[in-house]
């Protein structure tokens, strides 16, 4: 990937979460007078401090995702056997779930939330096979469990403040993982366009990329 795509994925991103935020906060401020974020209360956060705030959650996000990258970079390197890797990472995501229901499931009280605990795990685990199973079939079938593993780990991971913060709240939730969510979805089913290269009469070369 060359500084030109690099550029555009990064502006394209925040773009992606401003946009995001702003219409994610905005049907909440709709259905809910209360909803604040970040010390703002509803007559004070208007569309520009969610678009703003969404900018950040975008470049947070790629930060995620370039870390994601790195780390898949030096699994394949250490490990050497991609299935391996691939069993690991399925693994780490289904412990990540459960382990993620069973947090917000301490904290339904404070949450004041009884489904919460069910209702995002689950919703999750259907949106994050739904970018992953669309991924694999603009690559290959390689590319589902990274995807997978991507959209739900390390989602969690970049909200992880928000999920688990003294003062989080299901609205608060909401506000941060939706748009963290899209962001990486835009990342991941871009990137093979993006490092994409020219044929060439090589057979190795017409393998589609895993990721």
């Amino acid at each position: 990937m060359n500084l030109r795509k690099w550029f555009f994925l990064f502006w394209s991103t925040m773009a992606v979460g401003g946009v995001v935020t702003t219409i994610v906060g905005s049907v909440m401020q709709w259905t809910d007078a209360s909803f604040g974020f970040m010390g703002f209360e509803a007559a004070g956060f208007n569309a520009l401090m969610m678009a703003l705030v969404g900018l950040l959650f975008g470049a947070f996000s790629q930060m995620g995702f370039f870390a994601y990258l790195t780390l898949n970079y030096i699994a394949l390197g250490v490990i050497r056997k991609n299935y391996l890797w691939n069993a690991l990472q399925a693994y780490t995501t289904l412990f990540m779930l459960g382990m993620i229901g069973y947090l917000l499931y301490l904290d339904r009280v404070k949450l004041e939330n009884n489904l919460i605990y069910w209702v995002l795990p689950l919703g999750l685990l259907f949106a994050s096979w739904a970018v992953a199973s669309y991924k694999a079939k603009l690559t290959n079938k390689n590319a589902f469990v990274p995807t997978l593993f991507l959209m739900i780990v390390v989602t969690l991971l970049e909200s992880w403040q928000t999920i688990r913060g003294e003062e989080s709240n299901v609205t608060a939730i909401i506000f941060m993982i939706i748009p963290m969510f899209a962001c990486n979805a835009y990342q991941i089913l871009l990137l093979h366009r993006l490092v994409r290269k020219e044929q060439t009469t090589d057979s190795a070369s017409n393998a589609k990329p895993a990721v």
